[in-house]
């Protein structure tokens, strides 16, 4: 083992230090040059999401009579995703590792899968919301490589494709993910990835119009927020979604035995 002299040891720990304050100092600049109009966007999904699942597990679990389907509740509930979907496209412009972040999605994914199958059985989640966000932040990288009139012309045959694939039924389930759906096919959450790419495309389009030239917060309508619960919500955006569920049903068990 090596024995530092003192000249040497003040060396090292200065190193040391200036290294700890490097990270310090980026992380203090990615919190500072947040995009204040990102975090409202991603929390009001949020709350959406909480309100849409609110009513469903009331409905289903509760006994209480209310359509989820209703078109208000229909309205909230696919605003909030096409928020995500389109965020999640803006945001991987930003990303320093997409690809990572996107397996980690998928995977949280997969875990939804497979506590919805034992629960929900028939209805249970073969390729929802999440699947769907994980694979595209994956491609995210092959995406932003490619010219604007490209991904407007992908946008274009996605929400085309997409409307068409509606139409036609199948006897397998492994074209789930592009939106070909089997007969009496049926889920809780169910995002393909056409039409909905198309809204992943919008976010990367709106990245490259005004972000990509202004990689330090200083985008023509951007702005930093003050409120620190919001940009907490936005940055525990994927943890609120994996847990509200389950706090919503122990909420709802809860009041039915009182």
């Amino acid at each position: 083992m090596k024995v530092l002299g003192a000249g040497e040891w003040n060396k090292t720990k200065m190193n040391t230090d200036r290294n700890t304050d490097a990270k310090k100092k980026w992380k203090g600049e990615i919190s500072e040059h947040r995009h204040g109009e990102i975090d409202v966007l991603r929390a009001v999904a949020i709350v959406l999401m909480v309100i849409f699942h609110l009513v469903y597990d009331l409905n289903e679990f509760a006994g209480v009579d209310i359509n989820d389907q209703a078109p208000l509740w229909f309205f909230i509930g696919k605003v909030s995703a096409l928020t995500f979907i389109f965020i999640s496209g803006l945001s991987s412009g930003f990303s320093r590792f997409p690809v990572r972040r996107g397996l980690k999605v998928f995977f949280c994914g997969m875990g939804i899968t497979v506590v919805t199958y034992l629960v929900m059985k028939d209805e249970y989640v073969r390729f929802g919301i999440l699947h769907f966000l994980g694979v595209v932040m994956m491609l995210s990288p092959i995406f932003f490589r490619l010219p604007k009139w490209m991904l407007w012309s992908l946008g274009g045959i996605s929400l085309l494709l997409g409307f068409w694939f509606r139409e036609q039924v199948l006897k397998t389930s492994l074209l789930l993910p592009f939106g070909l759906m089997y007969d009496g096919f049926r889920s809780i959450d169910y995002y393909p990835l056409f039409p909905y790419l198309a809204a992943s495309i919008a976010g990367i389009l709106v990245y490259k119009k005004f972000y990509a030239q202004f990689p330090r917060g200083n985008a023509p309508f951007s702005f930093r927020l003050k409120s620190k619960l919001i940009r907490w919500v936005s940055r525990k955006s994927l943890s609120i979604y994996l847990v509200h569920q389950p706090i919503l049903l122990l909420i709802i068990l809860i009041v039915n035995r009182l």
